[in-house]
């Protein structure tokens, strides 16, 4: 059976930056853009530290962006971002730094200037209104909430199982 997806249409956005190093997207496609340090340094086993890219941006009025770890440096470095995803709002104007963590146990990382630490995702974002209630409708999740999904359950993956199987004769 084939399926079809809508196909999602988006309007490109411009994104206004400063600095000496633009975003850039490494593959067509792709939706994060490599940011690079604009510092030298050797992040330490469990050290954290801001690293300046140089860059600042003005996004457009309703979009956000991410600053969000690169796969690569997380899967072969241990490598990420303290608190990611990273937000920037429309209206900062600053320089876009990037909180990495070394999570490594014993390696210390070496980062020079121009490597690429964190990609930027930008996206569009709606206006929200939060509107007070003296209760919420349900949902199937409920208040169901860290690890309410399961974890590996076995037990519980088997149930399913079980449960899928009933009626078919099997």
């Amino acid at each position: 059976m084939l399926v079809h997806y809508p196909r999602l249409v988006t309007e490109p956005v411009d994104v206004l930056w400063t600095g000496e190093n633009p975003p850039v997207h490494a593959h067509p496609g792709d939706a994060g853009a490599d940011l690079v340090s604009t510092e030298a340094f050797v992040l330490q086993p469990g050290e954290r530290r801001l690293v300046g890219t140089g860059l600042r941006i003005a996004l457009p009025d309703g979009h956000v962006a991410f600053v969000v770890p690169r796969s690569g440096l997380a899967a072969k470095h241990g490598i990420t971002i303290v608190n990611a995803p990273g937000t920037v709002d429309s209206g900062y104007r600053g320089e876009v730094r990037v909180a990495l963590l070394n999570t490594d146990a014993s390696e210390p990382y070496e980062v020079h200037v121009g490597d690429r630490i964190a990609q930027l995702i930008v996206m569009p974002v709606p206006r929200v209104t939060y509107t007070r209630v003296e209760e919420l409708p349900e949902s199937v999740r409920g208040a169901g909430g860290f690890g309410s999904s399961g974890y590996g359950d076995r037990s519980a993956a088997n149930s399913a199982a079980d449960d899928s199987q009933e009626g078919t004769g099997a």
